[in-house]
């Protein structure tokens, strides 16, 4: 088996790696690369397979009840468990005695889903090395990047990560074992998906929505939400740009992906944007307070540091941003495939703790992007209770869009021509627009019912004529609400500019405090 991988039979490829840079220095929507994985041995990955080779290593999982209530089930609310791979699979297959599945055998299958997610391969594998070289990144243009700089993802059917977005970078995903359905939403459409930072997990805005049972009463906005929904099959390998909006959910009994998140020299402003974020977050949570009782903080994150230590983050990613001058680039000029990386903290260190590459370089010359039998667009479509009679023939970016149900298949074509922009763009430091750009969007900033959101009159529009008494009513707002508005993306984008430009009249010898 070491053999067999180490002795990789190359197989003649649509696209060179150069012109996969191009490509992804191209795309600015989400598109599918197919027949460029044949001969890449990690598509060997089975949960079987890797039983074998984790040879009884515990794994922990994340377990979810199977319930639908319109709202986001989150990691915060999930239990986990410790338990081997060959355990996981008995479990699947209907056994249900302890002795066969472990610590799965207090969750009945038909009632929970597992999911061992962001798994670093560089640490689940670190005692077989010989196995990162099955991912073979450099054929997208990213030299001796491999499963060193790849996370591992393994669940049932029902498995789910909830909406979010990633501050940094973007992301490449390639399906192992089974399916997976994506739901992703445009930069533009942050309004629609009321971000909120808790539960908290460095560079990650999640959505207070259930995407796919909305609560459209308490989340009006979220009509006006532009869903592109691909199911993801083995082989295939999935570009997701920038700050684009994803929901996923395994399809099948069994499912493995892996990914590589690309980091990008813009992210240095969005580190600034993060540890900002991380301070003002950390600082309202750890304050004593009755309503601070909740599962506020990811179990993703290590633990919380001091205020002091945050400030000190804050002060050298500020640091670092201003001497390399990022924040007076004109961001939208720089292609998407510049700079690749693994997924970074606040403080620009690696969480995978994986060494980055040299940058690819990007093209200023005309480019159309080659749509086609191996690359596909992911384009607009409608999910779920969304559903109109509305008829859209032909999507904004001029593509025929693939509808949900559709699964991309080697082989299926589609319209060559350039990917639009999928809305209007995020402001140039990575906070975005508030208001969905559809002509019946809401309001900017516009909250939830507890805050007298949801189309109908705010308190304040409320009182108005209800005379002085109405006025000395006390009107409750919780930390979490204070929150949402404080460390709402396009808040902490503009917070961010101020900071980096009183860094620029300052100096960074002036500004810096840190010791």
């Amino acid at each position: 088996m070491e053999k067999s991988r180490s002795r990789i039979t190359m197989a003649t490829n649509t696209f060179s790696p150069e012109e996969i840079q191009r490509i992804l220095g191209s795309l600015q929507s989400p598109a599918v690369f197919l027949n460029m994985t044949c001969d890449w041995p990690v598509l060997l990955w089975t949960v079987d397979y890797l039983s074998r080779c984790l040879a009884g290593k515990t794994v922990r999982f994340r377990m979810g009840r199977r319930q639908h209530n319109n709202t986001p089930l989150f990691e915060t609310q999930c239990s986990y468990v410790e338990a081997k791979l060959e355990e996981f699979l008995s479990w699947t297959e209907g056994h249900t005695g302890a002795e066969d599945v472990g610590s799965f055998s207090d969750y009945p299958l038909s009632q929970f889903w597992a999911y061992a997610d962001y798994k670093y391969i560089a640490l689940l594998l670190q005692d077989k090395p010989s196995m990162f070289e099955d991912i073979v990144w450099s054929q997208f243009g990213f030299p001796g990047r491999n499963g060193r700089d790849s996370t591992l993802w393994i669940g049932t059917d029902g498995a789910s990560t909830p909406c979010h977005l990633d501050t940094y970078g973007y992301n490449l995903v390639l399906q192992v074992q089974g399916r997976k359905r994506w739901h992703l939403f445009p930069p533009a459409d942050t309004g629609c998906l009321y971000p909120t930072r808790i539960p908290y997990e460095e560079s990650s805005v999640f959505s207070q929505v259930d995407v796919l049972q909305p609560d459209l009463e308490r989340f009006p906005s979220f009509r006006n939400a532009r869903a592109h929904t691909v199911t993801l099959q083995p082989g295939q390998v999935l570009f997701v740009p920038r700050h684009w909006w994803h929901f996923v959910e395994c399809v099948d009994p069994v499912t493995v992906s892996v990914n590589s998140w690309i980091e990008l020299e813009v992210d240095d402003e969005a580190r600034v944007g993060e540890a900002l974020t991380k301070a003002i977050v950390c600082a309202l949570k750890t304050a004593p307070s009755k309503d601070n009782d909740d599962d506020w903080l990811n179990p993703t994150e290590d633990g919380l540091l001091g205020h002091d230590v945050n400030m000190q983050y804050l002060s050298l990613a500020m640091e670092a941003c201003t001497v390399r001058g990022h924040h007076d680039r004109q961001h939208e000029d720089i292609p998407a495939g510049v700079g690749p990386g693994s997924k970074r903290d606040s403080t620009g260190q690696a969480k995978n703790a994986s060494p980055s590459n040299p940058p690819a370089q990007g093209s200023s010359s005309p480019f159309n992007v080659p749509f086609g039998p191996h690359l596909v667009a992911v384009t607009r479509n409608r999910i779920g209770k969304l559903e109109t009679t509305e008829q859209h023939p032909e999507d904004k970016d001029g593509q025929a869009p693939i509808r949900e149900g559709h699964m991309i298949r080697p082989g299926s074509g589609t319209q060559r021509s350039r990917p639009g922009s999928g809305g209007r763009a995020w402001d140039q430091h990575g906070g975005g627009g508030v208001a969905c750009s559809s002509p019946a969007s809401d309001p900017p900033l516009s909250p939830g019912p507890e805050f007298g959101g949801g189309g109908k009159p705010s308190p304040v529009d409320r009182d108005q004529g209800e005379g002085r008494e109405a006025h000395r009513r006390a009107v409750s707002i919780t930390t979490n609400q204070l929150l949402e508005c404080l460390v709402h993306p396009e808040v902490i984008a503009r917070v961010t500019e101020l900071l980096l430009e009183r860094q620029g009249q300052t100096g960074p010898s002036q500004s810096n405090t840190a010791s």
